[in-house]
């Protein structure tokens, strides 16, 4: 009989729980496998922190955000190589392991399955941004709350005829900020990848206000304006060394009611895009995603990470996921910025 863990790592995500949930289920009911969960993602491995997960722990579970097994950021290479993994899976009695997380916990997947741990990545982040899979659970979640609330923005901004700014969350790409601001009918999107200038922004919150609208401005964290080059950055930087983004919509704020002259105000929505229960959308490709895992380590199919092509699910080397960030072409900027104004 297979013993596979489970393990959850870096930022939550609506959707975590339901790809537990999906693994469990397929592995119990189609191959009788064992299955048992480690708290904290690598933390959990490190520290031998596990608990069981028989079919009962994780019923009901699907709808639910975040994690049930809890999450960290914790490197798993910490101690240069694989050795206090693979001393932990052999004190479990763990044949394999499924990693579900973004680029850091896909990278350190892929150095230990190189190493010769048996690991199977599930792709994991609500900015949309890797590459190797067309989407990541987590998105159309983040993407519906940014809408709601850029509505909500939006009334509020006509009642007081001010131009509103909504900061959304996109460290390398712009996909939440364009997809939510296509839905909210934005008069301007302000991504990372394609940068515009502080006039540009302008002519386009005045071109609207002539109009009698109350400008609607939506801006990824991690945009800069033309003619600067880093993202606006004004906590230092993380624990991995990268900035702490956040901010730039109140940068804007400022800048923008000066250069316009229009009443304007910036909301930043952060974490709360994280939060909450996944849409019918990301329950249904994150069970997806869990069942396929189980699928690929009942074929051995290990240093392999499941994705979706097109309307299927499918498997690709864990490199796969690692090269190049999928950020927003220039296609799909100039798509919606017909919109803009």
């Amino acid at each position: 009989m297979m013993r596979l863990g489970i393990l959850t790592s870096g930022g939550d995500c609506p959707g975590l729980n339901a790809v537990i949930r999906g693994a469990v289920l397929r592995g119990t009911i189609g191959h009788d496998f064992e299955f048992v969960g480690f708290r904290d993602g690598w933390k959990g491995v490190l520290d031998d922190d596990v608990i069981p997960l028989p079919r009962p722990a994780v019923r009901g579970i699907s709808g639910l955000g975040g994690t049930m097994l809890g999450t960290s950021r914790t490197n798993p290479l910490r101690d240069g190589g694989a050795g206090p993994v693979s001393q932990s899976l052999r004190r479990h009695g763990v044949d394999g392991l499924i990693a579900i997380g973004g680029e850091g916990t896909l990278a350190a997947a892929r150095v230990l399955s190189e190493q010769g741990v048996n690991v199977i990545g599930v792709p994991k982040t609500i900015d949309n941004d890797l590459g190797g899979t067309d989407y990541t659970f987590g998105f159309d979640t983040a993407v519906q709350t940014a809408t709601d609330a850029i509505d909500r923005l939006r009334t509020t901004g006509e009642s007081h005829h001010r131009c509103m700014i909504a900061e959304v969350m996109g460290r390398n790409a712009g996909w939440i900020a364009l997809h939510a601001g296509m839905a909210s009918g934005a008069h301007a999107i302000l991504i990372p990848e394609h940068r515009v200038s502080l006039e540009q922004t302008a002519v386009w919150v005045s071109s609207a206000h002539e109009r009698g609208r109350a400008p609607l401005v939506v801006v990824a964290e991690a945009f800069s304006p033309a003619g600067q080059e880093e993202p606006y950055a004004p906590r230092g930087l993380d624990t991995f060394g990268r900035p702490r983004l956040g901010g730039i919509g109140i940068m804007l704020e400022g800048l923008l009611q000066e250069m316009t002259g229009i009443e304007t105000r910036a909301t930043v929505l952060g974490h709360i895009q994280r939060g909450g229960a996944p849409t019918a959308f990301d329950r249904v490709l994150a069970t997806r995603l869990g069942m396929a895992a189980v699928g690929l380590a009942s074929a051995g199919k290990w240093g392999t990470m499941v994705s979706l092509k097109g309307t299927d699910i499918t498997d690709v080397p864990l490199a796969s996921a690692l090269g190049d960030l999928k950020t927003v072409p220039e296609s799909r900027f100039k798509e919606a910025e017909a919109l803009f104004g």
